[in-house]
């Protein structure tokens, strides 16, 4: 018994360093590209969900698919991503996962068709997940040739997918004054809108420094607030660029109607505007619109499909926000489809 005992601690010894390795792996593949905020909730979530497909709208490295695909033996993924950079850092992060897994060159907003024409994959099984982790990845910040970043010098591009649409600076040349300072006070740059829409397109950047130049000469120095003085002007074009607000809306919808019944939506937002969109789609989701008074009770025959987690958004943990200071302007919602 004891032998037995002896050769069995080994095995789980062994089994144990095994999976200790494979971790590794996926962890160094993961921060080579992007560290997946508020994993850990994200995998408690979709690991206690009955077999089936998870989406996964916005997969980056592929770090939280990763994580949940090692948790969840029962699951399998469906990624879908624009960025050609992306795609390839998830196929080697998701390489261990074999028939587990399949990446799609699209956007979330496109996904009915990327269900429809991946039928194969997904083979009859519901869809029991989606997760949409919005906004730009550390490693497109990084790379400074993508122009999404102030801190080098770099053809101010700003494109999820480098192949399609125009650049911002492209942009640039044919927006209207009014318009663009429209653009930048619904992302948060308020008082000094109109003198950036004015010094930024009289001198037509074609470089992410020469963007910074043309902010920074918009903005006296003593209104600066902290932080950089050209983050939102950053974030309001790519933002225009890569069309995200109606792809936030478009892609939304299609999640909501493509889940299965049971099956949970978790969308990670980093600033507030992609916030409202989303706790107004979920609000009137789990609603289905009704506007009848509370006390009365509904009588307008609105049909509620989906029960909101919790009213305020789920945040990162002080020691999340320690290790990885992305999570901390990070807002997860979660809502659960019912049946009609």
């Amino acid at each position: 018994m004891r032998s037995l005992a002896i050769v069995t601690l080994v095995r789980e010894s062994s089994s144990a360093i095994s999976d200790h390795r494979s971790i590794e792996r996926l962890q160094m593949a993961q921060d080579n590209y992007h560290q997946p905020v508020l994993e850990h909730e994200i995998v408690e979530l979709f690991s206690s969900l009955p077999a089936g497909v998870i989406v996964d709208a916005t997969l980056g490295g592929g770090g939280h698919s990763a994580a949940i695909l090692a948790s969840a033996p029962h699951l399998r993924v469906l990624g879908i991503d624009r960025d050609p950079d992306a795609r390839a850092a998830a196929g080697q992060s998701l390489s261990g996962f074999a028939e587990r897994f399949h990446i799609v060159d699209s956007t979330f907003a496109e996904l009915h068709d990327v269900v429809r024409a991946n039928a194969a994959f997904i083979h009859g099984d519901p869809i029991v997940g989606i997760l949409m982790d919005l906004g730009v990845s550390s490693h497109q910040l990084d790379e400074s040739s993508r122009g999404f970043s102030f801190r080098a010098d770099a053809p101010l591009d700003m494109r999820m997918d480098p192949s399609k649409g125009e650049t911002a600076a492209q942009f640039l040349t044919h927006v209207d004054q009014h318009e663009f300072a429209r653009i930048l006070r619904a992302n948060g740059e308020t008082r000094f809108a109109g003198s950036i829409a004015k010094v930024v397109l009289e001198r037509q950047p074609k470089t992410t420094g020469e963007l910074t130049e043309a902010v920074e000469r918009a903005v006296p120095m003593a209104a600066r607030r902290r932080g950089h003085v050209a983050t939102r002007v950053f974030q309001a074009l790519r933002i225009v660029v890569n069309a995200e607000e109606e792809q936030l809306s478009l892609g939304l919808d299609a999640a909501l109607d493509e889940l299965a019944v049971g099956g949970v939506i978790a969308v990670i937002s980093y600033h507030s505007g992609e916030d409202r969109v989303v706790k107004s789609v979920l609000h009137d989701a789990e609603t289905g619109g009704c506007t009848c008074p509370v006390e009365l009770g509904c009588v307008c025959g609105a049909v509620h499909r989906f029960k909101v987690f919790k009213a305020s958004a789920q945040l990162a943990t002080p020691r999340e926000i320690e290790i990885n200071p992305r999570a901390r302007s990070a807002r997860l919602r979660i809502a659960r489809k019912v049946a009609p």
